[in-house]
């Protein structure tokens, strides 16, 4: 069996996620206290209780999200886990990268959570409300997407955001881009164009000042080599250098989040087991549909503990 931990991006939150392994670990419970203390906020409460409209919010979403996938790898740890020494990869979807960095050391939890309260300020205040739009394609393949998207551009902004595999893509852009490349989409055969509920164009150029922000914070946060290698989102292939791994940090912002790709690397690499680590089982669904040489768990709770626990062996 060869093992990549994975971890879950944003989307995944949702009121009350990690209270019970709070509840049942003092590892877990401490990495909320960890989380809270860093960012002078007690984002734990906001977590536990909500509401989901201050939960949602990017700058609480991101460094939540974080929170309890450590705080599951943390309770996953104290039964005995090594991810050092079991795992051959991490990998995170967007937001996710840094929970997969804070998993390997690459970046303690404090950083990792100021790093993500950063990010999601940068990110919410890189454009006016209304002037983006993301939109989730279903059925058109990559290339043809992407041949939809230029033409849609027409001055304004519309790219692949997150190439999430199983037939998902999604877009950003402006929003007049992003609606003319919904209705292209449809007309070159995509089984469906939804319109997504976020708050800014992620992972389009649009976020170029948010990706300068984070060059600034990342500048002078300290990075350590992984003890494990990283799948990066922008290249769908593995780094460990902690420079390169700052400089694609950076370059995610406003680049596509090339999970589909990711998941096949991994699969060409000999893994044919994943663990997601935190709230949801997204990432696993996903990967059952991009390759059928992978396996996945979802671990966020624990009953979901014990479970991995014995098929890890």
């Amino acid at each position: 069996m060869s093992l990549a931990v994975i971890f879950p991006g944003q989307g995944s939150q949702i009121v009350g996620m990690g209270r019970e392994l709070a509840d049942a670990y003092p590892e877990s419970r401490r990495v909320f206290e960890e989380v809270d203390e860093a960012l002078g906020q007690k984002l734990s409460d906001i977590i536990w209780n909500g509401p989901d409209d201050a939960l949602t919010l990017t700058a609480n979403a991101q460094p939540a999200l974080m929170a309890v996938s450590l705080a599951t790898l943390r309770a996953m740890e104290a039964q005995g886990f090594d991810l050092g020494a079991s795992a051959q990869f991490v990998a995170g979807h967007s937001l996710g990268e840094y929970s997969a960095l804070a998993a390997a050391g690459s970046l303690t939890i404090a950083d990792a959570a100021r790093l993500l309260r950063i990010r999601g300020d940068a990110m919410q205040a890189a454009v006016a409300p209304g002037e983006g739009a993301m939109a989730a394609i279903l059925g058109l393949d990559h290339e043809t997407l992407q041949a939809v998207c230029a033409e849609a551009g027409q001055g304004g902004v519309c790219q692949i955001a997150n190439d999430n595999g199983g037939g998902q893509i999604v877009i950003s852009g402006t929003k007049a881009a992003v609606e003319r490349a919904m209705e292209a989409a449809q007309a070159a055969g995509a089984k469906r164009a939804i319109a997504l509920a976020v708050s800014a164009p992620f992972h389009s150029m649009l976020m170029q000042p948010a990706a300068d922000r984070m060059a600034e914070a990342l500048s002078t946060a300290t990075l350590s080599a992984p003890s494990v290698p990283l799948v990066a989102n922008v290249l769908a292939s593995a780094i460990a250098d902690p420079e390169e791994i700052r400089a694609r940090l950076v370059e995610q912002v406003t680049g596509q989040v090339r999970w589909r790709e990711s998941m096949t690397y991994l699969a060409d690499g000999g893994v044919d087991l994943l663990l997601e680590v935190g709230s949801g089982k997204v990432l696993a669904g996903l990967a059952k549909r991009i390759d059928a040489r992978l396996s996945a768990l979802s671990v966020g709770k624990p009953a979901d503990i014990e479970a991995a626990m014995a098929r890890l062996g």
